[in-house]
């Protein structure tokens, strides 16, 4: 199964297309297993169309249609046979094509609420009919869909990795540095800069290990790999609490199967 996000426009929803309910960080879906993740169908839509919104076509999940339904009240209850689930919370039990498609609708829900006001002159903006943007009638102003693109690393010490403790972690979870790119810097710049400005060591032999979207609200991950090069770790006390090396007999609690983080982190360990 794969996903493909290829808008259409003119579409309308038939009984056997695949749904994507999303309410804030929360998705409709019965978790049977570890390992999978059921999402409403349209032709279940008599159980849950009083919560439901109007439908956005995302793409093709499996060669089946896929639509966006947006909660906006955040009391609404699941309706029988079906439980809300913190997205996170299902990362490992997706598919690859299940997170690709969650990833884009997320995304999408995001661009959309938005822009529906042009940032220029403040008039509502419309759907274009032949791609995905959004055009300001008075001003033909246009937003497209956007990212913000991330950088995270993995430096290693020796046989030892560098894990911090970022303020926002919930007690006891450590991962490794991440942040977003500045205007005007490459990927690794921004790798550079962020180890340096969090832990104040300098890196070297930095090199690309692979990408993930992060739809929480809107990222890409980029990530990497860099050795310690100098340098003594202190945290900047603002983003990162605590952050130590540690080696694979020793490591804290990390991030859960199915994040970037915890790819990274497993390929070092499998060294």
């Amino acid at each position: 199964m794969s996903f493909v996000h290829c808008p259409a426009h003119q579409a309308k929803p038939a009984a056997s297309d695949i749904c994507l309910v999303i309410q804030g960080d929360r998705l409709l879906a019965v978790a049977n297993t570890a390992a999978n993740v059921q999402l409403p169908v349209y032709g279940d839509r008599e159980a849950w169309r009083e919560i439901s919104s109007i439908p956005l076509h995302v793409g093709l999940l499996g060669a089946r249609p896929l639509w966006l339904y947006t909660i906006e009240s955040a009391d609404a209850l699941a309706p029988v046979g079906w439980e809300w689930h913190e997205t996170r919370a299902l990362l490992s039990a997706f598919t690859p094509a299940q997170m690709h498609a969650v990833s884009c609708a997320r995304e999408l829900n995001v661009w959309q609420s938005r822009n529906r006001f042009c940032g220029c002159c403040g008039t509502p903006t419309i759907d274009m009919p032949e791609e995905r943007a959004k055009k300001c009638p008075a001003c033909s102003s246009l937003y497209f869909p956007n990212i913000s693109p991330a950088v995270i690393v993995a430096v290693t010490r020796g046989d030892q990795i560098l894990l911090g403790h970022n303020r926002n972690f919930r007690p006891g979870m450590f991962s490794l540095l991440a942040g977003f790119i500045d205007p005007g810097e490459t990927a690794e710049q921004a790798v550079t800069r962020e180890v340096r400005e969090e832990v104040g060591i300098e890196i070297g032999g930095l090199h690309y290990i692979t990408s993930q979207p992060w739809p929480f609200p809107n990222s890409l991950m980029l990530g990497f790999r860099a050795h310690h090069v100098s340098g003594e770790v202190v945290v900047d006390g603002k983003e990162i609490e605590q952050a130590g090396w540690f080696t694979r007999e020793t490591l804290p609690e990390i991030p859960r199967v199915g994040t970037v983080a915890r790819l990274i982190i497993d390929g070092w360990l499998r060294e």
